[in-house]
């Protein structure tokens, strides 16, 4: 059985997000144990002198680190990420690189239509990034419109296509998980050259203004 960690990408007190997650929790527990994670109450990112991490960001990681992969459900604001998200992101990649080669399922849901999409691009651009190079499941959109009617009382997803498209790409990201597995031969060179050359202060980043 597969151990995921699945980030609430928002501070919301009745997000959808969460609600899909949950979902996904619940449904898969034969696949997989999912736990999931707030990232609610973590303080915005800033520079400090000594290279601090809060320590709520510090315990995600060591959930991060154990787990098999992470799933991040995304909001969508004015066609981005949340900028609570975005710092959490940014604490994980402070000189700690818990994302670095692992596999992420990246789903989001929105009240309009697009279903967050405009904001999974971004993310995954951000995933991308050298200080954190996660491995992003490919071709894998999970955008979930209309979400305020999309559940039911018991927090269960009512349209069955919804339903056949999450389960489908829930199965691959299963299979996904033991392809990256595999792929271990860059691995520790990936984490030796961000330790060596990605330093949030060193300017080789290119990301520090």
């Amino acid at each position: 059985m597969k151990n995921y960690v699945a980030l609430v990408g928002t501070n919301t007190a009745k997000s959808t997000n969460r609600k899909l997650l949950t979902y996904m929790k619940n449904r898969y527990t034969e696949e997989a144990a999912i736990e999931v994670v707030e990232l609610k109450g973590l303080p915005i990112f800033k520079k400090t002198a000594e290279l601090a991490v809060p320590e709520q960001a510090q315990e995600i990681a060591e959930k991060i680190e154990a787990a098999d992969g992470v799933i991040i459900g995304t909001p969508e604001y004015d066609h981005s990420v949340p900028a609570l998200l975005a710092s959490a992101l940014a604490w994980l990649s402070y000189g700690i690189h818990p994302l670095m080669d692992k596999p992420v399922m990246i789903v989001g849901t929105s009240y309009g239509t697009l279903g967050a999409s405009r904001a999974q691009s971004q993310l995954r651009q951000i995933l991308d990034s050298p200080e954190i190079k996660a491995t992003v499941m490919p071709s894998s959109e999970f955008l979930l419109g209309h979400s305020l009617q999309a559940f039911d009382a018991d927090g269960n997803l009512t349209a069955e296509t919804e339903v056949k498209q999450l389960d489908g790409l829930f199965q691959d990201f299963l299979l996904f998980t033991d392809l990256t597995a595999q792929l271990d031969h860059s691995k520790q060179l990936h984490k030796e050259d961000a330790a060596a050359n990605f330093s949030w202060d060193n300017g080789l980043t290119g990301d520090d203004k």
